[in-house]
């Protein structure tokens, strides 16, 4: 992949120098940069959220809000350094990549995602790193490929990052725990488009960062302010009033999660805010059930959602992972299930090899209802 063409777009627009931009792909996967009219003073990048949760939206993001998040992680990750760019990069976490290596005066490296993903390519690729200093940005499944790799060389390639910043879906204990004891020095990071990407790292807000969680109607919901705020979303005013605000000359983004703050401010997410299910009068957090069902011996991951039933109103349904989901592996964690959550436990169940996910490494959400929907009403 040639991106040349893209950095020079993309730090004519970091500099004032030419338009905003956004990063798209053609039919042949191959991504370019395109000049984008905003209307917004000091844009300079478009991006779209993931749609994990509907249509996705153009954010605009300015040149203050991507300086403010560069410098942030710097900050954070105590230096900066050479990137090797793991993700698509017509998402933020991507784009993020090339921006942080503009800032530090760096050459990214691209790894040949031709094939896909494939713990072969990301450690040929991170064996052509030169600086001594070096950084990659993951979701989840990747890390998770990338320790389960037999590929020679992967685990002490690894272990050449100084940082390996993990964000797009909630990361497994497990995954955590195998990381930490590989000699991994892994990063979490939370955030969205609408905040540069990753904003809070191992639940402390990054320099230029404040996290509250909010009252009234916002109960409970997790608010992200300060200076890597977007401006809002492109042609869809009604959309940014929403969840864009400013209040005492701090702009604040209003996120669909909810969590809680520790008395040293560290931030733990707790879930959506739209994931309580009310299933025969009984509330239950999928967040929950998802975290009992993924402690259940031979369970890679989990989705949980509510899907309409005409006996309880919303019935408890799971999308699990299973590594080797054969009939009698499927019939034992039927039985350890019901016995692990009692009346929370899902009615009905899908299995499968892997989650169904979208290219930026997030959960495809509304992919999975629909099948979760439709085995339902077919039992």
């Amino acid at each position: 992949m040639d991106i040349d063409p893209i950095l020079k777009a993309l730090s004519a627009a970091l500099h004032g120098e030419g338009p905003a931009v956004e990063i798209v792909t053609d039919a042949t996967g191959q991504p370019t940069a395109v000049p984008v009219e905003t209307g917004v003073e000091d844009a300079a990048v478009v991006v779209r959220t993931s749609g994990s949760t509907g249509t996705p939206k153009a954010t605009v993001l300015t040149i203050d809000a991507l300086a403010a998040s560069s410098v942030g992680t710097a900050i954070a990750l105590r230096g900066e350094g050479q990137w090797l760019l793991a993700l698509p990069l017509q998402y933020v976490a991507g784009v993020q990549v090339l921006v942080r290596s503009l800032y530090a005066g760096t050459r990214p490296w691209v790894m040949d995602q031709s094939n896909g993903f494939t713990p072969e390519a990301f450690t040929a690729a991170a064996e052509e790193l030169t600086d001594r200093i070096r950084f990659t940005s993951l979701v989840p499944t990747q890390l998770q490929r990338l320790l389960d790799s037999p590929a020679p060389g992967t685990l002490a390639a690894l272990r050449r990052f100084n940082a390996i910043l993990l964000g797009g879906a909630p990361a497994p204990a497990e995954l955590l725990a195998a990381a930490q004891a590989a000699g991994l020095n892994v990063v979490t990071t939370y955030g969205s488009a609408e905040t540069c990407g990753g904003c809070v790292y191992d639940g402390q807000p990054l320099d230029g960062v404040e996290v509250r969680i909010g009252g009234g109607d916002l109960e409970g919901r997790i608010l992200l302010g300060g200076e890597t705020v977007a401006a809002g979303y492109l042609d869809s005013a009604r959309a940014s009033t929403d969840v864009f605000f400013e209040e005492d000359d701090v702009r604040w983004y209003v996120t669909g999660d909810l969590g809680e703050l520790s008395a040293d401010g560290r931030l733990t997410v707790l879930g959506r805010a739209d994931d309580v299910i009310i299933t025969g009068g009984v509330k239950a957090s999928a967040a929950y059930i998802q975290s009992k069902l993924e402690e259940l011996d031979g369970v890679t991951a989990a989705f949980v959602a509510g899907v309409a039933s005409r006996e309880w109103g919303q019935a408890v349904a799971a999308y699990v992972a299973m590594a080797n989901p054969t009939p009698g592996g499927i019939k034992g964690f039927t039985a350890r299930r019901e016995t692990a959550l009692g009346i929370l436990a899902p009615k009905t169940v899908l299995v499968e090899k892997e989650l169904i996910m979208l290219p930026n490494g997030k959960p495809d959400r509304l992919a999975m209802i629909e099948q979760l929907e439709r085995l339902h009403q077919g039992q």
